[in-house]
Order: structure tokens, then sequence, then C-alpha cells
């Protein structure tokens, strides 16, 4: 079920082609890999583990009942290749496979997936930039982006359901129209005009709605400038890690344009690309300088730009080592406000494909939420509270919800209990690569990680090994996610709930671990929530568990010391 949902025609972005999402993100490379896939699949054994490298199944090999069923890896390079023209010569000997995060590793929900990370990164944006009451909601602010593909289609969603208004400009006519049958986006225009006109009778009436600009985000942009338009929180979804691959449409060309210059002439499209993102960073340049708060939103955007030319874009002015001078959604928002805690995209897939099991799961998960812990709970108790009013389901049965270790073992031990029981059929649980420990990424997971570490691949890896020891089901790890080949090292996970004591067993081991190996890295880069929840997280299971803590000095004290060694 989990391989043919990545594949759903309501899901998949490209399913011809085996792409689900993020213009290259593949199940596998090509349909003979996947039909041998599913022949091994349907005679796998609980005492076998089939093994896929970038989408080749290498076979079938003996292991025991606790081993994982699935091993998969996608574009993992030897280092001095990992390169995105290396990549292309592989991918063309067909011998890799981009399998951005949970494409390849079989664990796409469809935008969905998104959509409460999204609805938790422009509620927070609002609350820290905005100034809005932690009880409060997005009425009245105006948001702007870019991208409605499969997973910038969260975008309008999230924005609804968080009660503001958004312009989501995007060039593919057919995705709009996707979006708006799904009931995602409520207006289509094509006049930069009327987007913004629109969008203020919404404001002034403090009404959530999701508007597609079907045109170019630089036309928009210039267009704001031009005119002054008030914004408050804007961003972009491009799939600019593969700006030069179709990812981000340059200025002056239509779709269908872009796709004929693309495949005739590559050289001068890249040219295009880079003329438009240095103009598309000028007008933010501008509209920040008015107030407007823009953050990247892990698409590897500011990346783009400074490959573009733009070096001003670096702090240090050259290359991005250092970082960028704006803040990605993770380093200002999500990493300190949610991952260090270890709240993250926990999700689950009823098996049954019932809607039944689905709405059973919803209500278990909320009973066991307590909404007067954090308000990061109670945002979580509003979530799935009205998860099923918001129909959010594209695909099969699926739900995600932002939990951490603690929340996600309490509602995965409840769920194999409910299975046990025979209350609903058996679950597939799993996560976003993009999570806590799930992901080393110096352009977004791990962005507001300062020690240094966060160039290291050794998180996820470490994520990976664990969880194929403990006994998940499935275990991934994949080279590139939302970045790009190269700029991220990711890995995931997929858990089959049958209601035994052995899955309970699992659950107790490998949930805490998948999420605490995350937090105990940001603790000894000494992010302040992950040593708060490091401290607690020690209490809970002295005796058992341990995470090293680091030992702060006082600035103070060290200057002194140096000065007097040096005085002496």
């Amino acid at each position: 079920m989990m391989i043919d949902n990545n594949l759903d025609f309501d899901i998949a972005l490209y399913p011809y082609e085996l792409v689900t999402y993020g213009e290259t993100g593949q199940v596998c490379q090509n349909w003979m890999q996947y039909r041998l896939i599913k022949l091994y699949l349907e005679n796998l054994t609980c005492h076998q583990t089939l093994v896929v490298a970038s989408g080749h199944p290498l076979g079938l090999f003996s292991s025991p009942k606790e081993a994982p069923r699935v091993i998969l890896t996608n574009a993992l390079m030897v280092g001095t290749f990992d390169d995105q023209e290396n990549w292309n010569r592989a991918a063309a000997l067909g011998v890799a496979n981009y399998g951005q995060m949970t494409a390849g590793g079989w664990m796409y929900i469809g935008p969905q997936g998104i959509v409460h990370g999204t609805y938790n990164t422009l509620l927070n944006a609002g609350r820290i930039q905005l100034g809005i009451p932690p009880e409060s909601d997005l009425s009245g602010c105006l948001f702007v982006s870019s991208g409605l593909g499969g997973m910038s289609g969260a975008q309008g969603k999230a924005l609804e359901i968080a009660n503001g208004v958004g312009i989501i400009a995007e060039v593919d006519y057919s995705r709009i129209r996707t979006r708006h049958d799904q009931q995602w986006i409520r207006e289509i225009v094509n006049d930069p005009g009327n987007a913004f006109e629109l969008a203020k009778k919404y404001r002034d009436k403090k009404q959530g709605m999701a508007i597609a600009f079907y045109g170019n985000i630089v036309d928009l942009l210039e267009y704001a400038v031009k005119y002054q338009m008030k914004i408050h929180l804007l961003s972009d979804q491009t799939s600019c890690h593969a700006a030069y691959d179709g990812g981000y449409c340059p200025q002056g060309l239509t779709f269908e344009q872009r796709t004929e210059l693309l495949k005739n002439n590559p050289k001068t499209f890249k040219e295009y690309v880079n003329r438009s993102l240095r103009r598309h960073y000028e007008l933010i340049k501008m509209l920040v300088d008015r107030g407007v708060y823009f953050f990247d939103y892990g698409n590897s955007f500011l990346k783009a730009v400074c490959d573009a030319g733009v070096t001003e874009i670096c702090k240090n002015g050259k290359d991005p080592i250092d970082g960028f001078i704006f803040p990605s959604y993770v380093e200002d928002i999500m990493g300190p406000l949610l991952f260090d805690y270890g709240y993250g995209p926990f999700r689950w897939v009823c098996l049954s494909g019932k809607r039944q099991d689905l709405l059973k799961t919803d209500a278990a998960a909320m009973e066991i939420i307590d909404p007067d812990r954090r308000y990061q709970d109670r945002d979580n108790y509003i979530w799935i509270k009205n998860a099923d009013k918001n129909d959010l389901v594209v695909g099969t049965q699926a739900r995600i919800l932002y939990q951490d270790a603690v929340g996600r073992m309490n509602i995965a031990l409840r769920f194999n209990e409910m299975v046990r029981n025979g209350e609903i059929g058996p679950v597939m649980l799993g996560r976003d690569h993009h999570d806590t420990g799930g992901t080393d990424s110096p352009f977004r997971e791990t962005s507001n990680i300062k020690d240094g570490s966060n160039i290291m691949a050794e998180m996820a890896t470490h994520c990976f090994a664990g969880n194929a020891a403990r006994g998940m089901s499935l275990v991934a790890l994949h080279n590139g996610g939302g970045v790009g080949i190269g700029n991220a090292v990711n890995g995931g996970f997929g858990l089959v709930l049958d209601g035994s004591d052995r899955v309970n067993t699992i659950i107790q081991s490998a949930i805490p671990w998948d999420v605490m190996g995350g937090v105990a890295r940001r603790a000894w880069a000494r992010n302040e929530n992950s040593i708060e929840t490091a401290i607690t997280f020690n209490k809970t299971k002295k005796g058992t568990d341990h995470i090293t803590l680091p030992f702060i000095p006082d600035e103070n004290l060290i200057e002194d010391l140096v000065a007097q060694v040096f005085n002496k």
C-alpha cells in the first residue's frame, strides 16, 4: 500500500515517471524496478529483509524476525563525487535515484504530510514577528509565497486553517486546478492587482482565504513593490534544490516555454534562471527593508540565489558556510520552538483503508495529548481535534500530527492496543524525514545548530542505524532531501502495528530513540530548549538512558582568565 500510495494519481506529481513530489523525488528509477520490488514484497517472509539501493532491489536476505523487513538507501555517494554533476552521471547510468525524503522512503501521505508543519510555521512566525498572542490566529494577516506542487500545495490549506490570507503564485495551471478541485485553494486570479485586491477584502473580513495567482512569483512581487502592497509574511516554495532542472520557472517564461527551453537549450535556460533569481532576491530585499518578514522555506532558495552569483546573500559575503542574511524557517521558528523539544511530523496510515479507522485513531491521539502542558501541545490538540473537519486526506486514510518523543510513544502504544483488541485494522507508523533527528542539513533541518556540527551527517546516520537495530519494519537513508545532492543526509522509518507484544517492545525502544537522538545532538550544540528536554529525559529514564549535557561556562569568566594569563 505505501509504495502505491506514493504513486496515487491524486498524490504523485508525475506518476508515470514514478515522481512523487519535488520535481525529481522518485519511488524508484524505472517500472522494471517497481515491478520487481512489488514481487519481492508479495513473497517477503518475517525472516527475510528486502534491500533496495537507489531503487534497485538487491534481493531478499535471511534475517531475524526482529530485523527490518525493508532497508532502503537512495543517492548515497562517496564524498569526492557527492555533487550534482556526478549524480547526474550516476542517474544516467541507472545507478542513482533521487528519493527526496518520503518519495524514495515510501512514506508520503500527500500534501497533508506538510500541512501541519506549514500551519505551525506560519502560526509561530506570526507570534514571533507580528506579536500575535499564543491563543490567537493569523486573522487579517497576508502571506505571499509560490508553489502549489506536491509539498508546496500545503500552503493554502495551512493558511486557511490558521485563518490567514494567502496569495500563492504558480506557473503550472494543472497544479492550481488540482489544488482547487481538492478545495485547498479557493480563488484563482491571473492579475497581480486582482490578487492583492481580493486578499485585502478577506483580510478586512478577518476570514481565512487561499488565493492562487496564475503567474510568476517575481511578477507578483514586482507589483507589490511598485504599488507598496501590504505583506506580513513572505516565503517561497519552488523546487530550488533543482533550480536548473525545471524546479524554478524564471520570470519571462511561461510554464510551457520553460519546459521547451529546458529540453532544447539548458544553457540558456540556466541563464534565465540566474537572472530571475537575482531579480527575485532584489525584490525580497526591498520588501524586507519595508518591514516584511521573509524566511527561506527549506527549498534551497537562498542557496540557489547564491549559486546565481549573489554572494552578498551569504553572511560572510562569499560562501554559505556561515549561513545566509535571511533566516530559514527552521533556524528561527521550527528549530527552537519544535525540533529542540522533540516535536516533529509523526504520521500514520490506516492499512485497512477505512475512514472509520482513521477517525478512531484521531480520537485516541486527542485523548493522549495534554493541551495544558505547553502551547505546542495545545496547538497539536486543536489540530487533531479539527483534522477531519479540515478534510486533509488525499490518497489513503492517513494523518499527520506533530508530537514529541513521549507523545509519539504513547500514541503508538495506544494504536497497537486498538489493533490487538480488534478496534481497528493494522496501522503503519512513520514520519517525515524532516524531523528532530532525521535529517542533517545546514540549510534547513540543522540550521539552528550553531556549534559548527551542522555540516556533519552523523545524526541522521545514527538515527537510521539505531532504528534498524531496534527493529523498525522499514528504514531509509537518503542523500539530498529537499535541498539537493550533497546538501543533506536524511532518513526515516516505517513500523507496522500488528497488535503484538513484540511491536510494543519496539515502540518503547525505537520511538524514543528516533526522537531523543536528535534532541541529544541539539543539546550538545547548546540549544537551550534541547538542554531542558534532555534534563527531563535523564530524570525520567534514570538507570536506563542518559544524555550527555554541556556545561556552559560564563563568557566573562573565560575572558578574565585569558586576560590574567596574557597580563602576567
